[in-house]
């Protein structure tokens, strides 16, 4: 009661309290706050005040500043834009594209800007994914770079595509009107992230030799199926494994049949028991890739996948 100014006492202290009344008592117990709320306010409008001074200023100064990121739309765009940065590129240019065997119009587009980078001595390093090396018209592709200087490599898997220029600016695909634009990023601390994935991803990649490539019986291939049947075991759809390695679902059920026939398997859960046990999906790189001591394959039981 006290606390709310509803009692007073005239007196001293132990004397008997007086009621005080409401009106009065609450002007008493909240005058202080609300003084204290008044200033508060004040002093929130003057920081406002101050900061909004320096927001032309900072305004100004990033009007200045070049944007590190930004979006192209459209194919002729896109093109220009790495046409241009292409043109610009004096050390090296990294490139990673997945999907396995890619269209005649991107082909073409890629061998126009990737001979003249190689004439003037600019270094090409080049990922695509294993299933790039059944496709004929890219590997074709690829033998014409390998010819004019470039290195190529492969992996089983990939994440998104990405191009490098030197360490100026990266190019990489964009959430925004999917497939018909890119990011193009310039800040230097995201450009050089992103070449130590690229890095990561190359030390682990296979060099192509075409003349292997062409085998049928290419270790290459049996890596790929290899992991075809590590994500059929994690439970993954032939839909979703055909987007991750760049095959089309029907090649991905075929290889899995394959499998199947080989171990008399009649079912998916079947069929992943059998291959638990027989070491086919041992982690191993293909033969000569990096990852085996001196390019030795180790040992592994009869592949389903080879001729007999």
């Amino acid at each position: 009661m006290r606390k709310l100014q509803l009692l007073v006492t005239p007196g001293e202290e132990d004397g008997p309290a007086r009621a005080v009344p409401p009106p009065v008592a609450a002007e008493a117990a909240l005058r202080p706050l609300e003084e204290a709320m008044t200033r508060l306010r004040r002093e929130a409008s003057e920081i406002r005040a101050a900061v909004a001074a320096y927001d032309s200023v900072y305004s100004e100064g990033r009007g200045r500043t070049k944007e590190s990121l930004s979006v192209v739309h459209g194919k002729r765009a896109i093109h220009h834009a790495l046409e241009a940065a292409a043109q610009s590129c004096v050390t090296e240019v990294l490139v990673a594209q997945p999907g396995g065997g890619l269209p005649a119009e991107l082909l073409q587009r890629g061998v126009a800007l990737s001979l003249p980078l190689l004439a003037r001595g600019v270094r090409q390093r080049t990922l695509y994914q294993h299933s790039a090396r059944t496709h004929k018209p890219t590997l074709t592709h690829i033998e014409q770079l390998l010819a004019h200087g470039a290195e190529v490599r492969t992996l089983a898997e990939m994440s998104d595509q990405l191009i490098i220029c030197d360490q100026d600016v990266a190019f990489l695909p964009s959430a925004e009107d999917a497939g018909h634009a890119m990011l193009i990023a310039t800040h230097p601390d995201l450009v050089r992230y992103l070449r130590v994935m690229f890095e990561r991803s190359w030390a682990q990649a296979a060099p192509v030799d075409p003349s292997v490539s062409r085998r049928p019986d290419s270790p290459f291939m049996s890596d790929l199926q290899r992991t075809i049947l590590r994500a059929m075991v994690e439970g993954e759809t032939d839909e979703r494994i055909a987007r991750r390695i760049g095959l089309s679902r029907r090649t991905v059920v075929s290889h899995i049949r394959k499998v199947a026939e080989h171990f008399g398997s009649n079912s998916r859960a079947q069929l992943g028991f059998l291959l638990a046990g027989s070491g086919l999906l041992d982690d191993a790189a293909p033969g000569g890739a990096p990852g085996d001591p001196e390019g030795a394959a180790p040992h592994r039981p009869a592949s389903p996948f080879t001729s007999d």
